[in-house]
């Protein structure tokens, strides 16, 4: 059957897997139109839907009518709509809830249903014959109408449905649906200007007068800035109005999420190394989709080549999409885009307000944007005619999301990349182990930059075996004296010193000096951290926090020993040695607040900082040319991570890290510190040797069949019950050897690894188990999973267990 654009396909807000078909009313079919928000009726509720399309081949029996429209321009275009398609067939998601995550939060609305005692249910709770859960309801209800799960949380009950659906039947309480949401909006201000027909002011007040002189001098200007220059021009402005003196529009301005302005530079003159890349990609622009892999050394002028190729993709009419892994490199990327490029330049990432995200995203739309830079959720930026797309840090794990939609943004950029026809660049000192196998079997063209610019040497990088030290307390355990010698040399020589490690806090390991029992979580299987300056021990994995002064929860003891080291107490270790240096530190507990990360850059680049403690956030492509010593205080924190990537990333935090030091005109020197110096990840690293350790790795995940020559699902199953979780797990893995016994005979190729506990069995309250499917054809793995979750009795998942799958997962703890 034909389309109908009577007809559309909508995909609603709800953890829904298919699309629907609503119809256009009359009134509203001439505004609606492919990536608008609408309003749409859904069983008893009302929810948000995105319009995808015209609908094919439907049956037009019983198909409800659009409600409303909810958007006057649409959030994206047309060409997003099989982006968004693979995304929720590839991450198994409801395509709904795919583009709300794609979009701007805080923007949809929806039926919320509330509950209200009546007349009848106040009477029936006087009689006083009924059940404790029945009068525990009703009270709660007789101080005030609230929502279901407020019930469900506040009566601290295993409440039914078919209870709450008793009492409405009786007529005790009364269900009722309000609408809510929607707390981004456009940002709408009043300006003013002058009527040219009526000017004479000589029987006006003097406030009065002082404001057409305003307006008179500035031509136009806001509400908001009159009003600076005028306190009492907000109870004015009106009756001015009303006279005929002046007239006041409504505009939408956009909220700047930049803040200071940069100033403009212009391209320099590119090494012959950096030219030769830029002319290949550039020779590509015209002949459709490819992916590179810059490898290129710390240092070697990556961004230089990413901002002159995509020079070239502007004039050519196309946008230009960057991603980098985190938040704190944006500002840095941010700056020297703006100051190549100017206004055309839009940052998204979740460190923006709610309002500042929807006006960036909004100029994307409008065209008023060709380039923007985010972290991994800008792989979703509303571009309709992408050129390039950059993937800044390829390797790193960041850009994989850890929560809902378990995307991995480098790889959606390669999706987009081919769907859009255009050039997908990557970029890394230290490639992913996946990206260079996709080099090596020829899927993606390699370029490499093998020196930094202006010819500056790589750092010297000398080990340090802690062995010879095991045994030696306090300070000088962790600050070895050739660490601590090279520190003072470079204070000496008015130079910067960068110290890393890789664990934030204070102490990581407090114990009961008593009974030798660990300070630990309440609702996690781990020990908690003492934060010295919060005056709290904090758990990194579900927040919970307590006192500093607590006791041991075993024998009540006062005496803890604060084990174990973080950034925090590193810190105070190197004030105590170098009083007179000015010390900062960089981890999340210093850069949590807005504009905390640009003062820590400002005050390495203006040399009001000396030595800089933190952890990865510093290794990740931050350019600081004062630094000249780098010491890594224990390389080996990673390694034992019970994770079969645990080698490569901690090989590529240390080249990333030992990066850092000698980018300016002065040479640089690396202290690597290491327990394990003979291990092959220390030696590339200290190399500086990518090559060497692909060799070695790349034989290790052959042998254990491990990605890249095998693709992987885990399944993730938590509750809150622990025998619960453990019988569904189990459940979970039969129906998985089931099916591979009596399913397809391609099944059979699929190994199950489970179910087992996480290797962290218990976090925020929740008990972990999982199974982790391997095969060697991606399809194989997909057609097995739609056929185990979604057209098996294995998919009928019990209340209160949670099931999660995560294709192509990072992390496997």
């Amino acid at each position: 059957m034909e389309s109908d654009n009577r007809y559309l396909e909508i995909a609603v807000d709800l953890p829904v897997y298919h699309t629907f078909t609503y119809g256009a009313p009359e009134t509203l079919a001439p505004l609606l139109g492919t990536g608008k928000r609408v309003l749409v009726p859904f069983r008893r509720r009302r929810v948000t839907g995105y319009v995808l399309g015209q609908s094919k081949g439907l049956d037009k029996k019983e198909i409800k009518p659009i409600l409303d429209i909810l958007d006057e321009t649409p959030l994206f275009r047309s060409s997003m709509v099989p982006f968004f398609q693979w995304i929720a067939d590839y991450y198994k998601f409801p395509i709904g809830q795919v583009i709300k995550n794609a979009l701007p939060g805080g923007l949809n609305v929806r039926d919320h249903a509330t509950l209200a005692i009546t007349d009848k249910g106040i009477r029936a709770l006087q009689e006083n014959h009924h059940t404790s859960t029945v009068k525990t309801i009703l009270r709660r209800l007789e101080s005030g109408a609230c929502r279901v799960r407020n019930l469900y949380q506040q009566t601290d009950r295993n409440l039914s449905s078919a209870l709450l659906y008793s009492l409405e039947e009786r007529g005790w309480i009364a269900k009722k649906w309000e609408l809510s949401g929607a707390r981004t909006k456009a940002r709408q201000e009043r300006f003013l200007r002058l009527t040219e027909d009526k000017l004479d002011k000589d029987d006006l007040s003097t406030p009065r007068r002082k404001i057409i002189d305003v307006l008179r001098a500035e031509g136009e200007i806001s509400a908001k800035k009159l009003k600076e220059i005028i306190p009492t021009a907000p109870a004015l402005i009106r009756s001015l109005e009303a006279a005929g003196f002046l007239t006041i529009e409504s505009r939408r301005i956009f909220r700047d999420p930049f803040g200071e302005s940069i100033e403009p530079d212009t391209a320099p003159i590119l090494n012959q190394e950096q030219k030769s890349v830029v002319d290949e990609i550039v020779g590509f622009l015209h002949r459709g989709y490819a992916t590179f892999l810059l490898r290129g050394v710390t240092g070697s002028g990556k961004t230089e080549v990413y901002m002159q190729t995509a020079a070239e993709v502007l004039k050519k009419g196309l946008s230009v999409l960057v991603l980098v892994p985190e938040i704190a490199l944006i500002t840095q990327m941010e700056r020297r885009f703006r100051a190549r490029f100017g206004e055309c330049v839009s940052v998204l990432h979740s460190g923006l307000s709610s309002g500042e995200r929807y006006d960036q995203w909004t100029r994307i739309v409008l065209g008023d944007a060709t380039i923007a830079i985010g972290a991994r959720s800008a792989v979703f930026a509303p571009f309709d005619k992408l050129g390039l797309i950059i993937v800044d840090e390829e390797h790193d794990s960041s850009y994989k999301q850890e929560s809902t939609l378990r995307y991995n943004a480098r790889d959606l950029a390669v999706v987009r990349a081919k769907q859009h026809n255009c050039i997908a660049l990557l970029g890394s000192a230290t490639p992913s182990i996946q990206s260079y196998h996709n080099v090596i079997t020829k899927k993606f063209r390699e370029l490499i930059l093998e020196k930094r610019v202006e010819r500056r040497p790589l750092p010297e990088i000398q080990l340090v075996d802690l062995r010879q030290y095991r045994d030696t307390r306090g300070i000088r355990r962790f600050i070895t004296p050739e660490l601590h010698q090279a520190i003072k040399n470079a204070l000496d020589r008015s130079e910067q010193a960068l110290l890393f490690l890789n664990r934030r806090g204070y102490a990581s390991f407090p114990v009961c000096g008593s009974c030798g029992q660990s300070i630990r979580c309440q609702r996690c299987d781990i020990t908690l951290t003492l934060h010295q300056r919060a005056n709290a021990y904090r758990c990194h994995y579900c927040g919970f926090s307590r006192a500093a002064t607590s006791s041991c929860d075993a024998c009540g003891s006062t005496k803890i020993k604060h084990l174990g080291l973080g950034t925090e107490k590193l810190e105070g270790m190197i004030t105590a040695l170098f009083p007179d240096a000015r010390v900062a530190r960089m981890d999340r507990d210093t850069t949590v607040h807005k504009g905390s990360m640009l003062r820590l850059l400002k005050g390495l680049r203006d040399g009001t900082i000396d030595i800089l403690v933190g952890t990865q956030m510093v290794a990740k492509g931050h350019d600081f040319p004062n630094i000249t010593l780098v010491g890594t205080i224990c390389a080996d924190l990673s390694l034992s991570f019970p994770d079969f990537r645990a080698g490569e990333r901690t090989f590529q935090l240390l080249a990333q890290v030992a990066g850092r030091a000698g980018r300016g005109n002065r040479p640089g020197r690396v202290i690597l510190q290491t327990y394990n110096p003979e291990h092959f990840i220390i030696s590339a690293a200290k190399a500086q040797d990518f090559k060497l350790f692909y060799q070695r790795e790349i034989g290790f995940r052959r042998a254990l069949s491990y990605p890249p020559f095998t693709r992987m699902i885990q399944l993730k199953i938590s509750g809150k019950d622990p025998n619960k979780t453990e019988t569904h797990a189990r459940h979970l893995g039969e129906r998985c050897q089931a099916l591979k016994h009596n399913g397809s005979n391609i099944y059979k190729t699929i190994d199950i690894m489970g179910p087992i506990e996480a290797s962290l069995t218990k976090i925020a309250e929740r008990y972990r188990w999982q199974i982790l499917l391997k095969s060697l054809n991606a399809q194989t793995l997909h057609n097995f999973i739609n056929q185990l979750m979604f057209e098996n009795s294995a998919g009928i998942i019990p209340r209160n267990i949670h099931v999660v799958i995560d294709v192509d997962p990072v992390f496997l703890m």
